[in-house]
């Protein structure tokens, strides 16, 4: 890396966003009287690969002081968010930037870091993750890369700064993040030599708190290369140190073919499913190692085991209970996981139509109540549920009708 930065303008409409409200006014509120502010990090990143940018966030020389009097006497909110690593959350117009001094390591242990604020950009860049992260974006359109970020965002690889196992063991989450980023912006193979420092660091990972693992692990599912980089974690001994269960790789990689053919919106939980959930056990186990939300661990259970086998043989008097006893979200995941672990072809047009039934079909509501039973006469208590049990099956069976006639019909016959 070169003392100084490789520095490229912006075209004009690369950089329009710098002036555009309410960051123009961060800016032009943070630069001058000595001190420099810039956009970093995935912003910068995000529109060097044409990439919608989602939040943008800003380093500055000014100290956390300097920062909350400047933005609080033009009228903007500053909430110390992170005031000890030098962050401060500016609220302008209703739209928050990530505002944080430019910093050097002094101590780290793989999972915290002892800092101090300087004013050296090249300093604060080698302390991040990746050469496409550590470049920086002045309010005039100037890009300054001190890390190689630029010719790695042209070949679409994601490399760590400077020593890979160095960059790793100042944080060992840095790891997950390295097949993450692979996964959603890495061409071809994964770096060599990042890959191997990762390898390497696998018995480390044990000391990151479960959190955080389950928060990197769901944005690698979410990612356009999922199945690529959940393998490569499978190559290198990762995978098992991270789930410690063996990978369905096949399952999931057809799973994301699937929703590719069929436009299916990704979903993280889903591919969690496909490529580590077999048995109720393995939801059991993913909630306790990832602290997954009691929502995830309840889709993810009720994925296990596939004794209900959803597929086009079943028929639609099958597909049409299922639908009506689970809903369309468990539906849907039930279609594509039995698709994701069958042999069916990817252009077997039947799973498309199952999958479609709930725009074609609503379930509709059980129409019988226990009062209409108990005003037939049956006593309230385990006969009661028995009967309306009995009542739903015969009403599902006879296709869910609607009609007074065969209402009465199923009445009877529990009642006979």
């Amino acid at each position: 890396m070169s003392g100084s930065p490789a520095q490229r303008k912006l075209a004009a409409e690369e950089a329009a966003f710098l002036k555009q409200k309410p960051l123009s006014d961060v800016l032009a509120v943070l630069n001058g009287e000595g001190e420099e502010t810039r956009v970093v990090g995935g912003a910068v990143r995000n529109l060097l690969l044409a990439l919608p940018l989602h939040e943008v966030d800003l380093a500055t020389t000014a100290a956390p002081k300097t920062v909350i009097d400047r933005v609080t006497a033009a009228g903007f909110k500053a909430v110390p968010t992170g005031i000890e690593h030098g962050t401060i959350t500016v609220v302008a117009d209703g739209r928050p930037f990530e505002v944080t001094t430019l910093r050097e390591d002094v101590e780290t242990d793989g999972r915290h870091a002892v800092v101090r604020f300087g004013r050296d950009w090249k300093k604060d860049a080698e302390r991040r993750d990746f050469t496409i992260n550590a470049m920086s974006l002045s309010g005039d359109g100037t890009l300054h890369d001190y890390c190689g970020g630029l010719a790695d965002i042209e070949t679409r690889c994601v490399r760590f700064i400077g020593e890979a196992d160095r960059r790793i063991a100042e944080d060992y989450l840095r790891v997950l993040r390295f097949f993450r980023f692979f996964a959603a912006y890495g061409v071809g193979e994964p770096d060599r030599e990042g890959y191997v420092a990762c390898a390497r660091a696998r018995p480390k990972l044990g000391a990151l708190s479960r959190e955080r693992i389950r928060a990197e692990i769901m944005k690698t599912l979410a990612a356009k290369r999922a199945s690529d980089a959940i393998t490569a974690m499978a190559e290198a001994g990762i995978y098992d140190a991270v789930f410690a269960n063996a990978p369905e790789l096949s399952a999931l990689s057809r799973l994301m073919l699937i929703e590719q053919s069929l436009e299916i919106e990704t979903d993280a939980v889903r591919r969690l499913a496909a490529v580590a959930v077999r048995i109720d056990e393995d939801a059991v186990h993913l909630r306790e190692r990832f602290r997954l939300s009691n929502e995830e661990y309840r889709r993810l259970y009720s994925m296990a085991d596939r004794w209900w086998q959803l597929t086009p043989a079943s028929g639609e008097a099958y597909a049409k209970e299922t639908l009506y006893r689970v809903g369309p979200e468990e539906y849907a995941d039930r279609v594509l996981i039995s698709f994701a672990h069958s042999a069916a072809s990817l252009a077997d047009e039947r799973w498309g139509a199952l999958l479609s039934l709930p725009s074609r079909w609503s379930a509709p509501k059980f129409p019988l109540s226990a009062d209409e039973l108990i005003r037939r006469g049956v006593e309230k208590g385990p006969k009661l549920g028995k009967a309306l049990a009995a009542a739903e099956a015969a009403w599902i069976a006879a296709d869910f009708p609607e009609d007074a006639a065969a209402l009465q019909k199923i009445a009877d016959g529990v009642l006979s």
